[in-house]
């Protein structure tokens, strides 16, 4: 898969064009433009119909996956009609523009506030309130937190005449790659802690152990991209506040909570993984996700302004009118961030907690008719616990392994991903069904016949055949 594009070269082939006067009634593929390649890597001399480029593009995207079928996205594929309206009509908005856009700075305002609170930060003391921003996505909110995270450890250690050039944090090897990115790209050491057969998932006990009085901060997981479990928050807040009472460091819990933020809350309340832990720092999530906005929309949060540091914020005037910013996009649409607060007032607690149930009785609907087969092994949590996925592998060794039956499904239109565990346990194989707002239990019942017919087709395999398809 690329996602860095190259420039490609202009000796490249291409294709020969056939030109011929266009007929006055014909449709677009009578045209003398359905006879000529789509313009790929030069801008066209002349220009063309407007009906004819809609056209050409849209016959080509349909070469696509159907958003519906990817099952291995965590991200919102279906909104009301009203919402999609909202974001039409406000697309041409750019967000960073206040003085221009003030109500829609001021949306954002109340979506951060509306977040926040659903995070239990604290809101009794007007010099220690919460501070958040929206972002493109997780990834951008985790770099800004890790960065936070990063400064204050460096203030704190220029303070006390002590070495600040090795900084280090702690997550678990099962940790999304938005990380590997924010330790590479911020010259932070990644000490992950590794899987192991009886924890798919960071152990509180081993990420504390690791702590020294270079770490910036441990994160915490509230949703596994592999499994979906959510991290024993409660227990590495306890652990942390000990050692750091016995050692004399200031060190910080950032949760990701970029899939489960948006579900705990509403179908598992009685866990705590939030700001009424003392140790949690900050926290992001993901608008995209189970925030049920389309991509792309995160947001980023800190429990106090001490934890944010003033040095990382810009203050700019050239717009029109003062502005605090501390993102890393500068111009970026409002139309998502006016999505998500159409969600939030929209379904408001009652009706997220409808949806998130839902979603939590497909999955195990689906987990149990998966286990019924005898053929699989359920990796993921049940009844609320973890976000509502289902990972699974094969109990058995057979000819065909986890990634022949994603092969498999993949011919019926399903994209459902097969992989391998992170560090240390890389020789576990599994797949994994994300279920999202429009995956029904009629989808599912479909979906379930499809990989019971992948399974029939691949049992009658012999090894020849299994040695043809590697």
């Amino acid at each position: 898969m690329v996602f860095l594009s190259r420039a490609v070269s202009s000796n490249q082939p291409q294709n020969d064009q056939t030109d011929h006067d266009d007929a006055t009634e014909t449709t677009i593929y009578g045209s003398r433009w359905a006879s000529r390649d789509i313009p790929r890597y030069d801008m066209p001399d002349e220009e063309m119909p407007a009906n004819v480029a809609y056209r050409m593009i849209k016959d080509e995207i349909a070469l696509d996956g159907t958003p519906a079928l990817n099952l291995a996205s965590f991200v919102t594929t279906f909104m009301e009609d009203e919402a999609e309206q909202l974001m039409k009509e406000n697309l041409s908005k750019n967000f960073i523009d206040f003085e221009e856009y003030p109500q829609t700075a001021e949306i954002s305002n109340r979506c951060v506030n509306i977040i926040a609170r659903l995070f239990h930060a604290p809101m009794d003391n007007p010099e220690a309130e919460a501070l958040g921003c929206s972002t493109v996505g997780s990834s951008e909110a985790i770099i800004l937190a890790t960065l936070a995270m990063k400064r204050r450890w460096q203030t704190a250690r220029k303070e006390k005449g002590l070495p600040y050039d090795k900084p280090n944090m702690i997550m678990g090897a099962n940790c999304q790659v938005a990380w590997h990115k924010a330790m590479r790209y911020l010259e932070v050491e990644s000490r992950e802690v590794p899987c192991t057969e009886e924890l798919l998932y960071m152990d509180p006990k081993k990420a504390v152990e690791w702590a020294d009085e270079n770490t910036i901060g441990i994160c915490a997981i509230l949703g596994s991209t592999y499994t979906g479990h959510y991290e024993d928050v409660k227990t590495l807040d306890s652990l942390l506040e000990a050692k750091c009472k016995e050692k004399g460091w200031d060190i910080g819990i950032h949760v990701d909570a970029a899939s489960g933020g948006f579900i705990a809350p509403f179908v598992y309340p009685e866990l705590v993984w939030d700001f009424q832990l003392e140790r949690v720092h900050s926290i992001n999530v993901s608008g995209h996700k189970y925030g049920l906005t389309y991509p792309g929309i995160g947001w980023a949060l800190w429990r106090g302004k001490k934890y944010l540091p003033e040095d990382l914020i810009f203050n700019i005037n050239y717009l029109g009118s003062d502005q605090a910013s501390f993102t890393f996009n500068f111009s970026k649409g409002a139309s998502n961030i006016i999505a998500q607060y159409y969600v939030l007032i929209r379904l408001g607690k009652v009706g997220f907690t409808h949806i998130m149930k839902n979603l939590v009785l497909t999955a195990d609907y689906l987990a149990d008719k998966l286990e019924s087969t005898g053929k699989f092994k359920i990796l993921s949590e049940r009844g609320g616990k973890g976000v509502p996925l289902v990972a699974f592998s094969l109990k058995e060794k057979k000819l065909y392994d986890e990634f022949d039956i994603s092969a498999k499904l993949r011919e019926r239109g399903w994209i459902v991903p097969a992989y391998t565990m992170a560090h240390a346990m890389e020789h576990l194989k599994l797949l994994r069904v994300v279920v999202r707002e429009d995956f029904s239990r009629n989808r599912s019942e479909i979906l379930i016949r499809d990989i019971n017919s992948a399974i029939a087709a691949l049992d009658a395999w012999d090894e020849k055949e299994a040695e043809n398809h590697r």
